[in-house]
């Protein structure tokens, strides 16, 4: 029976019986930041058995795809070497909420496997937990299980909680015998860890909430929680005992076999490859790009330990992103989400690996040439942080390499390596004054910006050089907190409002706005007068830059939608900068954006700017902004009310920001991409211009292009064909200088023969050419070696404090004499270094002084190696 035909069978038996069929929610667990990834069938629905969130139904089953590979859940570093251990899997799931329980529970279970599936009953065997008569009686007594097949397990086997308080209930799971032929003793048994018993099912039978105080308390609705791994079920299915040798991992394990010329399926790498290649498609499929933290470290783990065992098998070009074909055929319907997005999860795996293959081999050298130094069976710390650090090696990679060589990790000697690091990025940081250790005010700052740029306001507290004082006077920095301000504060990448407060005994200047704790922190200097607690001020906003901030903020959405438009869903905001002069943009990406998609992003955006539509904010709460299609655009705080932004047309751009912006999206004038670059693997940088910034660069352009067309002599219109023309002119006179200086170093060569010195019946020349560039000094190197016939040739060039060395050998005399060999001794006396073919060199140093005893100490070197 295929593993399509499982999943498909195990869905429509539930189905049958009255359960709702529920896609496979994202490996990204939104809303549950205590989950790195969807790591069990439950998972999404969490707040169900939480009583949180209501649905239509009230029996469920699906077929949840499932990682376990960092965090509390990680089965990375048995990857491989074990029969069922997976970074990704697939899990069978039936549930109920407060409808049926433990009858209609077990009952389902054993039907399905003995009725639907036909497996024996006398190779299934049953666990329930200690202390759970109900389960053990409706097994025994009702389903008729021999007592000989059944066993009574503790809590460690058999009973689950969600966490320390919560719901929680005891297990009953479902074991398969594999026969007397493995090794294993029945669960609960000594040797139980052995391989003959499998858990096949887990049933949970959420029926207690457990309180702080430990005491466990009957809920009103007990509900069930189970799971079958299909991997598992698949290997029982196809009378098999490992689940590397179900069909799923067959056509993987076939076609990466393929690729690495390694026909053995059953080697340890290519397990490891084949297992890999599911989990990192389906993460890049649901949004996770590689990266340096979080769920992109993690893929990015997952990736070079692959990529790492197609090297060991030999691999030297990308093989890995070419199984994702496979893997769609492999698994069918089950990987529409990897098939709707295949070429962008080929290229994300594509430019990961190639990333890494830079530095694979150095190091790998940096680790055999350790080992091949180390005493004993542990690998140096300082090793395993040099690999981490300098060559992308994840600790779990060395580890890996490390229990293929019965080696062991010094993690202690790694910690010191890694604190030191941390202790010089501290000391490396500057910080200003923490006011969270002095602001101790009871309320919050009321903002009213959003309405008003101007207020009377009353001086609620103040700082000078972080402790509160009770007035500042004239040329004194100082920090006012209020009771309501109309000065945003800087939040979600925008920068705080400057302007001006004032009293009727003083003026100071805001050059900042921020926020601590829930109160708006106004930094600046008193410019005349003096400023008291307690007086009443009048604050006014800079109007030009906070309305120049707010064309930036909102083309920065506007951006955010056009960037996904043309790149794809996968782009998300990895940081910004929004201030009255630019805006800039950080977001995921796994190359460049070419020219052509940058000017169809500002097309798109300017649209969007000419439609002139009004931006709308709304206040609601986060489910009705969910089911408004809004994103968390800048990754801020919010609380249960957030604000909504929605701009564009037919709803372009809807996200949650509480920056201020424009009210019509005419307002931004236009915008201008100046820049584009990337500042991390998997993450790029745009920067634009906005009103009236956009219209001076774009002034300044004209500008330069009639200057460059002044200098050309030509018009605006002309002034491209004019520089063209030029360009190819200084072409052709770059190649006719070349050929100029390949005539003056062969006249020059045919002058030089006649200084060659003999040595042991080897004419030999070494001499300096001035006025003669690296390619040059090649040709005339050959020359040179094609009129001696039999000889050996050192020439150098110095061009300022640079010099440059070629070395020839004539072929009958590589044997004995390496042009390499000879560049190098003369390299390392000028300070360089250098290297080539046994019959040419090249190189070069920086100390011009040294290069005339450099030279001659060639007739003496060459002698020795004829000699020797």
């Amino acid at each position: 029976m295929k593993s399509s035909e499982l999943r498909s069978a195990f869905l429509s038996y539930f189905n049958k019986q009255g359960h709702e069929i529920v896609e496979s929610s994202s490996l990204v667990p939104h809303d549950d930041p205590t989950l790195l990834f969807t790591n069990a069938g439950m998972n999404q629905f969490k707040d169900v058995f939480l009583g949180r969130e209501q649905r239509s139904y009230n029996r469920a089953t699906t077929s949840q795809r499932c990682v376990r590979a960092g965090g509390k859940h990680n089965d990375l570093e048995n990857v491989g070497y074990t029969a069922r251990h997976h970074t990704f899997f697939e899990m069978l799931g039936n549930f109920s909420f407060g409808d049926y329980f433990k009858p209609d529970a077990i009952k389902f279970a054993w039907e399905f496997l003995t009725v639907e599936l036909g497996i024996p009953e006398e190779k299934l065997w049953v666990t329930v937990y200690k202390d759970d008569q109900e389960a053990e009686d409706i097994w025994l007594k009702e389903m008729k299980v021999s007592p000989e097949r059944f066993s009574r397990l503790g809590e460690k086997d058999n009973f689950w909680s969600m966490g320390d308080t919560g719901p929680c209930g005891p297990c009953s799971e479902l074991f398969y015998d594999h026969g007397p032929n493995v090794a294993g003793d029945p669960p609960g048994g000594p040797n139980d860890d052995g391989d003959r018993y499998i858990e096949i099912w887990n049933m949970v039978f959420m029926q207690f909430n457990r309180t702080a105080d430990g005491e466990m308390h009957p809920l009103p609705k007990p509900s069930i929680d189970t799971g079958m791994g299909l991997e598992r079920i698949a290997a029982v299915m196809q009378g098999v005992h490992s689940n590397y040798e179900i069909d799923l991992f067959q056509t993987l394990l076939a076609e990466a076999g393929r690729l690495l010329n390694c026909p053995d399926t059953t080697t340890a790498s290519l397990r490891v490859i084949a297992d890999h290649i599911r989990s990192c498609a389906f993460l890049v499929a649901d949004g996770i790009l590689p990266s340096n933290d979080g769920r992109g470290y993690t893929l990015r783990r997952i990736i070079r330990r692959a990529c790492r065992h197609g090297h060991k098998l030999g691999a030297r070009e990308p093989f890995f992103a070419q199984l994702v074909p496979a893997l769609i055929e492999a698994m069918g319907d089950a990987a529409n989400v990897v098939a709707e997005s295949k070429d962008h999860v080929m290229r994300v795996l594509r430019k990961e690996e190639e990333q890494f293959a830079r530095t694979l081999d150095k190091g790998m050298k940096i680790l055999e040439d350790d080992l091949a130094n180390i005493d004993g069976t542990e690998i140096p710390g300082k090793t395993v942080f040099t690999l981490y650090d300098t060559y992308g090696f994840p600790v779990d990679l060395t580890h890996d390499i490390a229990r293929e060589r019965g080696l062991t990790l010094d993690m202690d000697g790694y910690e010191v390596c890694m604190e030191e690091q941390r202790n010089l990025a501290r000391a490396a940081s500057q910080f200003g004054m923490d006011y969270n250790d002095v602001l101790k005010i009871e309320g919050a700052t009321e903002f009213t910006g959003y309405t008003a740029l101007e207020g009377e306001e009353i001086v609620k507290a103040l700082f000078r050089d972080g402790q509160p004082v009770e007035s500042v006077g004239a040329g004194e920095k100082a920090v006012i907190v209020m009771e309501r301000t109309p000065f945003y504060a800087e939040s979600g990448g925008q920068v705080g409002d400057v302007g001006l407060l004032r009293t009727e005994t003083g003026t100071f200047r805001v050059d900042d706005t921020r926020k601590e704790s829930d109160n708006h922190l106004h930094h600046g200097i008193v410019e005349t007068g003096e400023i008291r607690v307690g007086e009443r001020l009048g604050a006014m906003v800079n109007a030009e830059k906070r309305m120049a901030t707010a064309r930036n903020h909102s083309a920065t959405h506007l951006l955010h939608a056009a960037l996904r438009e043309v790149l794809g869903d996968h782009v998300q905001q990895k940081g910004s900068l929004v201030n009255s002069e630019r805006l800039r943009f950080d977001f995921s990406h796994f190359e460049p954006v070419s020219a052509e998609q940058l000017r169809q992003i500002e097309r798109i955006v300017n649209e969007q700017v000419r439609s002139n539509t009004p931006v709308k904010t709304e206040l609601m709460d986060m489910d009705q902004a969910r089911a408004a299609g809004a994103m968390a655009l800048f990754g801020e705080k919010y609380g249960d009310e957030v604000r909504v932004l929605s701009m564009g047309t037919s709803g372009f751009s809807v996200e949650l920001c509480g920056g201020t912006h424009v009210e019509r999206t005419g307002d931004i004038g236009s915008l201008v991409v100046v820049a584009e670059t990337g500042i991390a693997a998997g993450v790029r940088r745009i920067e634009a211009l906005t009103g009236e910034a956009a219209q001076s660069w774009y002034e300044n352009q004209e500008q330069r292009i009639q200057s460059v067309a002044g200098l050309v002599k030509g018009s605006r219109e002309s002034v491209v064909s004019k520089v063209q023309t030029l360009v190819d002119r200084n072409r052709e006179l770059e190649k006719e200088i070349q050929r100029l200086k390949q005539k003056l170093a062969s006249a020059a060569g045919t002058d030089l023969v006649a200084g060659a010195v003999e040595v042991a019946g080897i004419r030999v020349l070494a001499t300096r050419l001035d006025g003669v560039d690296p390619k040059s000094l090649r040709d005339t190197v050959d020359q040179l070696k094609n009129k001696l016939e039999n000889g050996i040739v050192m020439l150098a060039a110095v061009d300022g404090d640079k010099v440059a060395l070629a070395a020839g050998v004539t072929k009958d005399l590589t044997d004995r004499v390496k042009a390499g060999d000879l560049l190098k001794m003369v390299a390392e006396q000028v300070g360089g270094k250098g290297g080539g073919r046994p019959d040419f060199a090249q190189g070069g140093g920086s100390d011009v002084q040294a290069l005339p005893a450099a030279l001659e100490s060639v007739s003496g070197w060459v002698a020795d190696k004829l000699a020797s």
